[in-house]
């Protein structure tokens, strides 16, 4: 195994940890919504929903940098270069994340000074890290594209795949600057933050998606390499149109010109056509060839992140950006709803694919295929589905009663708190989230007794053969 494949691991196992840490933090940020009392004076919520937010971000950054690392020896045939330092930011970057939580959750409040800014937070939604930890973040990410490009040219070869994820590295490094500048014109200041949050998220993030699961169908089910990169050439056409151009929903309230409201509105809605058209093809491809998926927790994520990010990102982010409808969804918990089954659908059942794929591939070990994994599946499937129709319920009678019906008034909001729909809402929010915890800790469970059924096989047929 490659040097840079056993870092792949360490990013991948840092990143279920971060999955963890996420599900608590969650779970945490939905119970205030029940007990607007709950921890009172001592935790609140504004804190527990920045680690729900920012670990979701992380984890899922880091099961990326762990599924490039994991694939890029594979594809050049020779180790990565530049991977000591690598490795030393790889325990650089978990320390700084550790450090940040910790902060995060025993300094809550403070003044909105220069040296808060720098050791404390922020302040700007999904980018709160203090600016020492951002710095500390780009540094990871020029390092990273170090890694890909320098290698790349090291070997004197490319393919279609790494070329896409070369010419993706520069914005997705680039992007993350905009963190920095301290814009004091609040419309500008979101007209900016938009494009840190969503290109990376709609555009960069996107592709890098699409590079990982183009590689990860080729290795799970031996896909045509034609295939998946036509593909991938159709995303990135359709990137700097429905990324760059997509973005402009969230134009629609900030004051910027009218026009925003078709071509945001129609572009956002074609962003995930690319992936779903690539692993659907290369699976019928697959079956027509008769080729066999051994990897079966793979496989079933791999069409979950396909469908996942066509219907959570696609159809369920259509209802609400169309300006007639966001006027009263923007900022509901359908906003939430369709955050929740976006993120999950485009992009963790993606980085989990890989870690089953990676840890078939590790250890030489194809006995994968036992009950756990399953019942993981299914309770973080369902439990992702429940809340996302719990939040959209409420979400709806939000937009219903408190945006149109009372004008999105103090009043009106304090009223949708007792409304029977809305709490009913949030009580299934929660029952499912408890669901998908249990879900989370199955997966932990399966990762972890993977060892155990490897040695039950081996010991065996290492017995007979002596």
């Amino acid at each position: 195994m490659y040097r840079s494949q056993r870092l792949g691991l360490k990013y991948l196992t840092a990143s279920t940890v971060m999955f963890g840490a996420m599900v608590v933090f969650g779970l945490l940020s939905s119970i205030y919504y029940i007990w607007p009392g709950f921890l009172l004076n001592v935790f609140n919520f504004n804190s527990a929903k920045i680690v729900h937010i920012d670990g979701l971000v992380i984890w899922l950054l880091m099961g990326f940098l762990g599924a490039i690392y994991w694939f890029l020896p594979q594809e050049l045939e020779r180790e990565v270069e530049g991977i000591a330092l690598a490795e030393i930011l790889f325990w650089v970057f978990c320390a700084a994340v550790a450090v940040v939580v910790v902060v995060f959750i025993f300094v809550q409040y403070g003044s909105a000074t220069e040296a808060s800014m720098w050791f404390i937070n922020q302040g700007r939604k999904y980018v709160e890290a203090p600016r020492w930890a951002a710095l500390g973040i780009v540094a990871v990410m020029v390092v990273f594209a170090y890694n890909v490009i320098g290698t790349a040219f090291k070997a004197r070869k490319s393919t279609g795949i790494l070329t896409v994820l070369m010419f993706d590295l520069i914005p997705l490094v680039v992007l993350y600057l905009d963190a920095f500048p301290e814009i004091r014109n609040m419309s500008e200041d979101l007209f900016w933050w938009w494009w840190l949050v969503h290109l990376w998220v709609e555009a960069t993030w996107e592709v890098l998606i699409g590079c990982i699961m183009a590689w990860t169908l080729i290795h799970l089910v031996g896909a045509s390499r034609r295939v998946v990169e036509s593909w991938l050439y159709v995303e990135v056409a359709l990137v700097l149109g429905t990324g760059i151009l997509g973005l402009g929903h969230h134009y629609f309230w900030i004051g910027t010109p009218r026009y925003w409201f078709a071509i945001g509105g129609f572009f956002s809605a074609l962003e995930p056509l690319p992936l779903l058209g690539m692993v659907v093809h290369a699976v019928y491809d697959a079956g027509s060839h008769h080729l066999r998926a051994a990897n079966r927790p793979a496989f079933y994520w791999t069409l979950a992140e396909a469908f996942g990010n066509f219907i959570g990102g696609g159809v369920w982010g259509f209802m609400m950006t169309l300006p007639q409808i966001n006027l009263y969804s923007h900022g509901t918990q359908w906003t939430a709803s369709h955050g929740h089954f976006a993120f999950w659908g485009a992009y963790g059942c993606g980085v989990i694919a890989v870690l089953y794929l990676a840890l078939e591939k590790s250890r030489g070990y194809e006995g994968l295929d036992g009950r756990a994994w399953k019942w993981s599946f299914a309770l973080l499937n369902i439990g992702m589905l429940g809340m996302v129709g719990a939040l959209l319920v409420a979400g709806m009678d939000q937009a219903f009663y408190e945006r149109a019906i009372g004008g999105s008034t103090w009043g009106a909001f304090l009223a949708m708190e007792g409304r029977p729909w809305f709490v009913e809402g949030m009580w299934a929010r929660f029952a499912f989230g408890l669901l998908f915890a249990c879900g989370y800790a199955m997966l932990v469970y399966d990762l972890l007794a993977t060892r155990r059924r490897e040695v039950a096989v081996s010991e065996p047929m290492a017995a007979a053969g002596s």
